[in-house]
């Protein structure tokens, strides 16, 4: 033990003997117990920070993805709505559009407001479209819980979310009533139009605004139900890039070949999308305070460990230890409780992340609330995305911070007087 300390100045930085030091003092011994509760707690605190930073961030980038593939899947990327002329042309304008280069899809569609009704009541959109159309929407098409929809444009079936169904309290098969505002007009004035409508399917996307407020109906019954004069409401097209839409837009004009007004899906979500992205941030920084209030118990641990260890510091000096040893000991002390916390922190996360959908069911079932209830936040399942960018940034700043709260500390162990400490310590 002499030669080793003794050897030390000729040593390189971080040898044995600093490690050992460095393991001894985070093994505190019952009366420097405080010390040692003060370093549990530094622990625990950049462990819950790191692992609540990489959770809630998966969850916001998994809540993004989600929603944002819901409603792209839903919604046109761009929709052309007239100018001038209603779309009484509508057949010919969406085969052109369809045909032009980058748009996958062209979907002309009848939208109107109407109230829905069984055995209870609700306020739904009504959208005709076409049988053809529908089928080639996947999160629809896919998503079919009951009935059918073969045939949907030859009789007067309609489509409806489970949501919508659970609400009025029908199935596939049976019957819901639609009553339009605008009616047929007559002596009285124009009186609301009311018909039934069988229900021909029944589909889920996971998305409660949907699955609860949208119906499907055959285009020309739409017409027919809304009293439009053979024209559509606008066309929509599905792009092949979502995310280039702005490449599109002068080629869906140029296709259309008559005055329309084009507006994009970040043009009609961009308060929504802006919303979520201040939110992202500000939990970010939120959350950062947790991994700072933790490094600054590494600070206050590791002062109370230097002056608590002033006579074997002073011994180690006397024995020939360096400054930069005495240091890098105490460096090495402060820097293994965030690097554990950190490591441990980035595995807990990662393994909530995973099973963020179970999580939520227990802590629903242990406090007899519905979390993240589907109606407030338009999904039916807790999603998670882990953002390997963005994680590799928590454990970055978690380390960063840990190691710069061992400065201070270790910067007044190295310069402490080892005959003062003695003279004081006797």
């Amino acid at each position: 033990m002499d030669e080793t300390v003794m050897d030390s100045p000729q040593a390189a930085p971080f040898a044995p003997f600093e490690w050992m030091l460095a393991a001894r003092y985070l093994r505190a011994r019952r009366k420097e117990g405080f010390v040692s509760v003060i370093a549990g707690f530094s622990f625990l605190g950049i462990l819950l920070g790191v692992a609540t930073l990489i959770i809630v961030m998966a969850v916001m980038n998994g809540f993004r993805t989600e929603l944002l593939g819901k409603i792209l899947g839903f919604n046109g990327h761009i929709v052309a709505q007239p100018l001038e002329a209603p779309l009484i042309d509508w057949k010919d304008v969406a085969e052109r559009i369809g045909q032009a280069q980058g748009v996958r899809l062209a979907v002309p569609v009848v939208d109107g407001p109407a109230l829905a009704s069984s055995s209870n009541a609700s306020g739904v959109l009504v959208r005709g479209i076409r049988a053809a159309d529908l089928i080639q929407l996947p999160s629809i098409a896919n998503d079919i819980k009951h009935g059918s929809l073969d045939h949907f444009d030859e009789g007067q079936g309609v489509a409806i979310g489970q949501g919508l169904a659970d609400q009025l309290s029908v199935h596939a098969g049976e019957s819901i009533t639609l009553v339009a505002q605008r009616g047929a007009v007559t002596p009285m004035g124009m009186m609301p139009r009311v018909k039934k409508y069988r229900v021909a399917a029944v589909f889920e996307i996971g998305m409660s605004e949907y699955d609860a407020g949208v119906i499907f109906m055959p285009i020309a019954e739409a017409q027919a139900f809304f009293n439009r004069n053979q024209d559509v409401t606008a066309i929509e097209v599905f792009t092949a890039n979502p995310d280039r839409v702005d490449l599109f837009r002068k080629t869906v004009a140029e296709a259309a070949g008559r005055p329309i007004f084009l507006v994009d899906w970040r043009q009609r979500n961009t308060t929504f999308f802006n919303a979520l992205e201040v939110e992202r941030n500000v939990m970010f920084l939120i959350l950062s305070l947790i991994v700072l209030v933790a490094a600054l118990n590494i600070v206050a641990g590791l002062i109370m460990l230097v002056k608590d260890k002033g006579s074997d510091i002073a011994i180690l000096r006397t024995m020939g230890a360096s400054q930069g040893a005495i240091m890098r000991t105490f460096m090495i002390t402060g820097a293994s409780i965030g690097v554990a916390g950190t490591l441990v922190g980035f595995v807990v996360g990662l393994l909530v992340c995973r099973n963020i959908e179970g999580v939520r069911q227990l802590l629903s079932w242990l406090t007899r609330t519905e979390l993240f209830p589907p109606k407030l936040y338009f999904l039916s399942r807790l999603p998670a995305e882990i953002d390997l960018v963005e994680s590799a940034a928590v454990v970055t700043m978690a380390l960063t911070l840990s190691f710069l709260a061992t400065l201070y500390p270790s910067w007044q162990a190295a310069r402490l007087d080892p005959v003062e400490a003695l003279r004081q310590r006797g």
